[in-house]
């Protein structure tokens, strides 16, 4: 057991937000009980993960999507007032981390997707560092989509490169298709994010670096919990991991 105080700052000493420029406030973005002995941790707080919470007794959720987020509409109603109501009702504290969590070297969103890879960092670049490039050998950009399928446990859109091997890759997770050209520039040989826009498909087939499209919420299932564990353990809190599946 703990207390609301402590957790804030730990999880902010680990993720350190004030370190980045993002779209939504970090840290303790709906406040609820003081003392706190169970964390639900998950992608996103949609009404479905709330309420699964709820269900497992916990006092705290801790998710990578939060509740609010830069220009908005600021009003409590239709589905914002449905996932505040049963929160504040049940007096549960909702943590959300947005970029700090995508960037933490070991339980960040990019680490954990690379470690369930199998890839191994050996650079960063974009925006704020948040893309990672890591090194392994494939056959060929269908046998990395084959790989990333098996793991992911979900289908790739895949728009191929040249043909050959593949082995320098870079990847971040998310809506991380605006990185595609700086993946580029960095010399990769394919690159992994969430999502696909229409311009990334000319770019991937026009300069042969393959691009690989495995899903939002696919990408980002690992950080969360990672992090929750491991603050869960540091304090003596129990912690569950509530996945609500996400086609997109």
């Amino acid at each position: 057991m703990t207390d609301r105080p402590t957790l804030h700052a730990a999880l902010d000493a680990l993720l350190q937000p004030d370190r980045f420029k993002d779209y939504c406030p970090n840290g303790l973005q709906v406040e609820g009980r003081l003392e706190v002995r169970k964390i639900a941790s998950g992608v996103t707080a949609s009404l479905a993960l709330i309420e699964a919470a709820i269900a497992a007794g916990a006092d705290t959720l801790l998710v990578h999507h939060g509740l609010f987020w830069r220009g908005q509409d600021g009003r409590v109603t239709g589905w914002m007032r449905q996932r505040l109501a049963p929160l504040l009702a049940h007096d549960i504290n909702l943590f959300a981390y947005h970029l700090p969590l995508d960037a933490h070297p070991e339980l960040g969103n990019n680490a954990q997707l690379g470690k369930q890879l199998g890839l191994q960092e050996v650079g960063r670049f974009g925006e704020q560092q948040l893309g990672w490039i890591g090194e392994q050998a494939f056959a060929g950009a269908q046998a990395l989509a084959n790989r990333v399928e098996a793991v992911l446990g979900r289908s790739v859109v895949l728009v191929p490169g040249k043909p050959g091997p593949v082995r320098r890759i870079g990847w971040c997770s998310g809506g991380a298709q605006g990185y595609f050209e700086e993946a580029i520039a960095a010399g990769v040989d394919a690159f992994i994010t969430g999502e696909i826009s229409e311009p990334q498909a000319h770019l991937a087939r026009e300069c042969g670096v393959a691009y690989l499209a495995c899903g939002h919420h696919a990408t980002e299932r690992y950080g969360a919990p990672a992090l929750a564990a491991h603050v869960a353990a540091q304090l003596g809190l129990e912690h569950t991991f509530i996945d609500i599946d996400n086609p997109a």
